[in-house]
Formats: C-alpha cells, structure tokens, sequence
C-alpha cells in the first residue's frame, strides 16, 4: 500500500489525531498565556511596592513555604512512627492508609473536596485542607442524623429546608473528626448525592474502602493529615 492509498484508507483516523494535535497546542498557548498574564500581574503588583515592602514580602512567602514544607515532613514522620493504628491521608496526593508503626495495612484511593469560602457575608469561613493530627470522635451509620450546614444547600442552588437532620446525608458510613471535619462516601439521596460535588474541607472515598477501615477506628483514633 503506498502513501497515497494509506491516506485514503485512514482519512478519519488522520483527521482525528490532527484534531488532537491540534486542541493539545491550543491548551499549551492557553496555559503560556496565562502563566504571562499572571507574571505580569504579580510584577505589576510589585511595582507598586517599596524596595523594603518587596524584600518582606519575598521573605515572608519563602518562610511561609519553608514552613508548610517543614510541618507536612514532621506530620508524615510521626504518622510513621506511629504505633497505633491510625490513618494517614496524603492531601496532595489524594491517597489515604491504614497503618501502624510504618506498616500500610491498607491503601486508599480519595477524593479531596476543595479549599473554598463558604457562608454568606458576614458570617463566612474558610474550608482549607487540614493539615496536622485529628482524631476520630465518631463512626456514622446509614440510620444516623447528620445536620447539613446551611451552606451546603446554597452551593447546590437548592432550598434550605426548616430540619437539616438527614440520615444517610454522609453516605452508608461516615467517619466524624475533631474540628468538624468529616471522611464520607457519596451517600444515595440529599444535597450530597451528586459524585461531581466533594464537600469543601473534607474527604470522599468508595463505599467499599470504607466499609473495609471502618471497624478498625473508634473513638481517639488518630488521623494524620499531611
């Protein structure tokens, strides 16, 4: 078969992977335009500055990133040394694990719902990623209450309803964290229900892992966040 009869014969399969050729150097343009775009912001910013205000600033961002750095190091190592079973939850990437003293009895697939501003004006807060050691302070079943916040039915464009106590909000089992944080699985009715919508500030995984970690925690048990 020569070059023109191949031509011929896989014309739309040719055409297919120049189309992709082609989306993937227009997202490489889109992506350098904005990395520009950002630069030049960020130096417009810091032309408006002094020379000591730039210095502090610059300072204050590599400490600050020294720090985080230093922090997560010193949570995954205590996790490690750990001699209680406890979970681990590596936020950056989107694992989770069961394990004691070094050993990962189980290894988990997340998902991590993001850092967001939630609330109305003035009363707001900050869901960021939580970062340091929690501890379990109970384990939720299908048959128990758990209040949805009132912004969560904001988020979703949906009716804040006058009793907020739905069982199986949370999923078939959930785990509730000091802090207020919470482990849960994509539950089958409520404001929840909806696999593209992770709850900002806290964790998803499958029904099936947790069904599977579950009768390992109670109480006190110790949830490393790095």
């Amino acid at each position: 078969m020569d070059f023109k009869q191949y031509i011929r014969y896989h014309r739309s399969l040719l055409i297919f992977l120049a189309l992709i050729v082609v989306t993937a150097l227009a997202l490489d343009a889109f992506v350098l335009y904005k990395r520009a775009a950002y630069a030049r912001e960020i130096e417009r910013l810091r032309s408006g500055m002094s020379e000591l205000e730039r210095r502090k600033t610059d300072l204050a961002v590599e400490s600050e990133e020294k720090r985080l750095r230093v922090m997560v190091e010193l949570i995954r190592r205590q996790a490690r040394l750990d001699k209680r079973l406890h979970l681990a939850v590596e936020i950056d990437s989107a694992r989770m694990h069961l394990g004691r003293e070094g050993a990962v009895l189980r290894e988990i697939a997340i998902e991590v719902g993001p850092e967001r501003t939630v609330g109305v004006s003035p009363d707001t807060v900050m869901l960021a990623h939580p970062r340091g050691e929690r501890s379990v302070e109970r384990v939720l079943g299908p048959d128990d209450a758990w209040e949805v916040p009132s912004w969560v039915y904001l988020e979703r464009g949906l009716p804040i309803p006058e009793d907020r106590a739905v069982k199986g909000a949370l999923g078939e089992i959930s785990v509730m964290l000091n802090g207020g944080l919470v482990i849960y699985t994509l539950p089958e009715e409520g404001p929840l229900a909806d696999s593209s919508y992770v709850l900002p500030g806290s964790i998803r995984l499958s029904a099936d892992d947790m069904r599977a970690v579950a009768p390992n925690l109670s109480p006190g048990t110790a949830v490393y966040f790095y």
